[in-house]
């Protein structure tokens, strides 16, 4: 039923490269003179992201994932959550915006104001294309195709992490972006996604996907239901501390001005 994982291992270095040639990329922008005092505890955490989403198509992770529903369950969440939440602390965008050549962080600016980068940020977009990806991933014929074959479980992957990010980016991410909607929006779109997410959850432990066990797709659920949950209760704590934070210096003038 696997056969895919024959020799996977050669064909996986593909994405190993780049990987490691991205957090090479990181760390020596973050000694670059250019970046002034970039702190170092951001390349921990962009190493981080990378290594979370990258052990979701390496094995032994992989090759568990199209065995135990379990592993798949962990995999989503490293790839799908845990991976692009520490890519988005870890702020990457501004670090390339304060090291690239001016051309190419021109260029770079530019596709920040990009008209079709400004429809995938828009919170109700990145919350559809990550929730979406989660229940077509488990719910439709992917499902079943990911454990046939590689590449469709690399293309599954890759979108999970790349919707992973850009929603985790709309939402909490302190990066430039062609527009940043209000607090409230973005708690609202937050709220909605969250139990679009725990909603899945819950379906899957009553239902697993076709071939799933009951007791295996029972496991699987609660590692997405806790696990993502953990996820998107730190996200909650970011956006409601930036939020705070925004509304402190406006109280403070305030206070001042009824002072005096």
């Amino acid at each position: 039923m696997h056969g895919h994982e024959q020799g996977a291992f050669g064909a996986e270095l593909v994405f190993l490269i780049p990987a490691a040639a991205a957090a090479a990329a990181y760390w020596a922008g973050t000694f670059s003179s250019r970046s002034r005092g970039w702190p170092v505890h951001r390349a921990l955490l962009f190493t981080a992201g990378v290594a979370a989403v990258l052990a979701t198509v390496l094995n032994p992770l992989a090759a568990q994932s199209h065995e135990d529903f379990t592993v798949l369950a962990v995999a989503h969440v490293l790839a799908g959550m845990l991976g692009p939440l520490l890519l988005v602390l870890s702020r990457p965008v501004s670090l390339a915006l304060r090291t690239l050549d001016v051309v190419p962080a021109r260029r770079l600016a530019g596709v920040l104001r990009s008209r079709p980068l400004r429809v995938l940020t828009f919170p109700l977009t990145a919350a559809a294309l990550n929730v979406g990806g989660m229940v077509v991933m488990f719910r439709t014929g992917v499902f079943a195709a990911m454990q046939d074959s590689a590449p469709v479980h690399w293309l599954v992957t890759f979108h999970l992490a790349a919707a992973g990010y850009l929603y985790t980016a709309v939402l909490v991410g302190r990066d430039p972006m062609p527009h940043r909607a209000g607090f409230g929006f973005r708690a609202a779109v937050l709220i909605g996604a969250t139990a679009g997410h725990n909603i899945l959850a819950k379906t899957l432990y009553a239902q697993p996907p076709p071939g799933v066990p009951q007791e295996a797709g029972e496991a699987g659920a609660l590692i997405l239901y806790y696990g993502g949950g953990a996820v998107e209760l730190a996200v909650v704590f970011l956006l409601c501390r930036q939020w705070y934070v925004s509304t402190r210096p406006r109280a403070t003038v305030a206070s001042t001005q009824y002072h005096q």
